[in-house]
């Protein structure tokens, strides 16, 4: 994200969690916008490395609690297949996001496209299931990546 994206998830989470009753602390903003301002998923290790400039004394434990608090929130996303997070484009209302991720250069793209999340609820309802997070992760190759590889072949 940009630095005016950034920007605008920081002011959107410090309204929505003031409209919840929940607290957005120094450390959660911390980690929400180093989240925002990385070109790559983050590890939650690789968080605390970079708050460690940022914020004094972070711990392990306390990475994780702002981890999951801001996941709880919805103001980020955890992609299972690479265990890293990244922040929410729009975290002004609740969705169910799809997730394309280049093997080649590790760039995600978040994309909302509501017809796929009925599709699959559908399905899962057709057989009982019930979805506690619905994330949807395609891995393949950037349109930069594919160009890179055609122009070398």
């Amino acid at each position: 994200m940009n630095n005016e994206a950034v920007s605008h998830v920081l002011e959107r989470a410090e309204v929505l969690c003031r409209e919840r009753g929940a607290r957005l602390t120094e450390q959660r903003k911390a980690a929400l916008q180093l989240l925002c301002l990385s070109e790559k998923p983050l590890s939650a290790y690789e968080l605390l490395e970079r708050m460690r400039g940022v914020v004094r004394n972070p711990a392990p434990p306390t990475v994780y609690r702002a981890l999951h608090f801001l996941l709880e929130h919805g103001l980020v996303h955890k992609l299972e297949s690479l265990n890293a997070y990244v922040g929410c484009a729009h975290p002004d209302h609740p969705h169910v996001c799809q997730f394309l991720i280049c093997d080649d250069c590790g760039e995600v793209a978040e994309v909302e496209d509501p017809s796929v999340a009925r599709s699959l609820k559908a399905a899962g309802n057709e057989i009982g299931f019930r979805t506690r997070r619905p994330v949807i992760e395609l891995l393949g190759t950037c349109a930069q990546c594919s160009s890179e590889k055609n122009g070398r072949s």
